[in-house]
């Protein structure tokens, strides 16, 4: 392909990531899967199509994406459902794997167990951008997402850990239980302890990357550093890619400015919405490469295969979690089902969750089970021979059934996620968390009133300058006070609307748009110069980012 082709079919692919980003906003199905099926109908189509490539994918497109997630995930959230995380991240991958590994030594002719943990590997991580885009649509409780965002974090450095143990028993002809779990213990300790050393490397750049340019060139090349320079170890770059993330996502409010995390924020939900569409379209693209491998199968073979891969990725996520939540109190508390009173904020323990998912909980977390990208690139990592130069037992078969598990969860899981959740009746409680955003301004502005008397008794402070910013928070605060009264008043978990605090939201846009139009005014009469309209409207902008997206809140 030449340059000016690989240019059109860039374009191309931007153009079908934007409209389906728009159908999916209109009609509130999964950009994913409207974007899976869309590069399997392009596949279809006469024409050159893009193969993945593994390496390319492992190395450039997943630590920006798994990155990015962690910023934005909790790092005392996960920490809080730590267990509840591992035990669907670590034991059920493992388990998943082992499962799958299994059902095809028994019924799939020519099968060796290795070649089946090879597959059951690349099958058992779920990918999290799927499902996440959704449970962030439908509002599903903060207690879901957590794990859901979790266990897709962590999932990744399990399974390809495995599925390079197996891949090796096949190639190297030798397998050692307790050297492979030597090795997986070691990929796992080297990834934190790797990502945790790039952490603090970051952090200690921050003396001197103030400047907002200079902070996002760092944090989009910190991804890359972490994987690369554990990749060089030979420890889990994935592993080591999430816990920089985590750290640098809970630390950073402390000593990033507010440009930098303007800018960064935005920089990076731009190369998510690029990424990911680039990375669904890709999945579809694979079909005809995959199916012209199976020819040398019978179609009995590869049904089986298929059913035995997809009905243990579909069976066993539910029967993990129905086991899990069945064990004695003693043994729940120990994985990690229940929250500590000390990390339950004391005005609502009286309000903490139960000890265990409730069963609808655990139907939504069963069918969040979506697989993407991950399992492919991890399948076509398969080598094609074996160090003896033998081809790879059942590699094309395995390919098709990693496709297949992909195809079925991503489009099938996919689609029905968001009717399930509702059909459930699973959302997050607008009040109480509006309720705590409230409590937690008002706290900041008594805060800030407390250090303006301490200003104020300081000798040479201006008592006029302090006075009108006591005032303003003083303002502030008042309609902190009348949200949470109106909060109180509410009956359900629906959040409640203020018609005054809407009206005074349409008055601020309202104005802010007037200034706007004026500034436009001055600059076509020739008055304002463009540089000057410019950093006029950042100021707006600024501004205006301050209005809520909905009222109240």
């Amino acid at each position: 392909m030449d340059v000016e082709m690989m240019l059109l079919f860039v374009l191309a692919a931007v153009t079908v990531v934007v409209v389906v980003r728009w159908v999916a906003e209109r009609t509130g199905l999964p950009a994913a899967a409207l974007l899976t099926l869309a590069g399997i109908g392009y596949a279809l189509l006469p024409g050159p199509n893009v193969t993945l490539d593994p390496g390319f994918v492992l190395t450039f497109v997943l630590p920006p994406l798994l990155y990015s997630a962690a910023l934005d995930s909790s790092l005392l959230a996960i920490r809080r459902n730590l267990r509840t995380v591992i035990s669907l991240s670590v034991a059920l991958v493992l388990l998943t794997a082992l499962a799958v590994g299994v059902g095809f030594v028994w019924f799939v002719g020519g099968a060796t167990l290795a070649a089946g943990i090879a597959v059951g590997a690349a099958v058992a991580p779920p990918d999290p951008v799927a499902a996440m885009g959704v449970a962030r649509r439908v509002g599903l409780p903060a207690r879901l997402v957590t794990i859901i965002q979790g266990e897709g974090l962590l999932n990744d450095a399990t399974a390809l850990t495995m599925l390079s143990v197996a891949v090796a028993a096949v190639t190297g002809g030798g397998f050692s239980p307790p050297a492979a779990v030597g090795q997986f213990i070691l990929a796992a300790a080297g990834g934190i302890v790797t990502g945790g050393f790039v952490a603090y490397g970051v952090r200690t750049l921050r003396h001197w990357a103030t400047d907002p340019l200079i902070a996002n060139a760092v944090s989009l090349a910190t991804p890359f550093v972490a994987y690369l320079l554990a990749d060089r170890m030979h420890v889990s770059g994935v592993l080591a890619v999430v816990v920089t993330g985590l750290i640098i996502g809970h630390d950073a409010p402390r000593w990033a400015s507010g440009a930098s995390r303007l800018q960064t924020g935005a920089v990076w939900r731009l190369v998510d919405f690029l990424l990911e569409g680039f990375v669904f379209l890709l999945i579809g693209q694979q079909l005809p490469r995959i199916v012209e491998g199976l020819k040398q199968y019978d179609a009995a073979t590869v049904v089986i295969a298929v059913a035995i891969t997809v009905g243990v990725v579909l069976l066993l996520r539910p029967l993990w979690l129905i086991l899990t939540q069945s064990l004695p109190r003693s043994l729940h508390t120990w994985l990690g089902w229940t929250e500590s009173a000390d990390t339950i904020r004391p005005s609502y323990r009286q309000r903490r969750h139960d000890d265990r998912l409730t069963g609808r909980e655990v139907t939504a977390l069963s069918w969040s089970g979506t697989r993407g990208v991950i399992s492919l690139a991890a399948i076509f990592t398969i080598p094609l021979v074996t160090d003896s130069g033998d081809p790879f037992p059942l590699r094309d078969l395995l390919l098709f059934c990693t496709f297949a598990v992909v195809l079925v969860t991503l489009v099938g899981q996919g689609l029905t996620f968001a009717l399930l959740s509702r059909a459930l009746g699973l959302r997050a409680d607008d009040t109480d968390r509006s309720r705590l955003r409230n409590e937690a301004r008002s706290a900041s502005v008594k805060a800030a009133l407390a250090r303006l008397d301490e200003i104020a008794d300081e000798a040479g402070t201006d008592v006029r300058i302090v006075n009108t910013v006591r005032g303003q928070l003083r303002t502030r605060l008042t309609r902190y006070q009348g949200r949470l009264d109106l909060i109180q008043a509410a009956a359900s978990s629906e959040m409640p609307v203020s018609p005054q605090y809407e009206a005074a939201l349409h008055a601020r846009r309202a104005a802010i748009s007037a200034q706007r139009e004026e500034l436009l005014r001055w600059r076509d009469a020739g008055w304002l110069p463009d540089d000057g309209l410019r950093v006029l409207e950042h100021e707006l902008d600024l501004e205006e980012r301050l209005l809520p997206d909905r009222p109240a809140r």
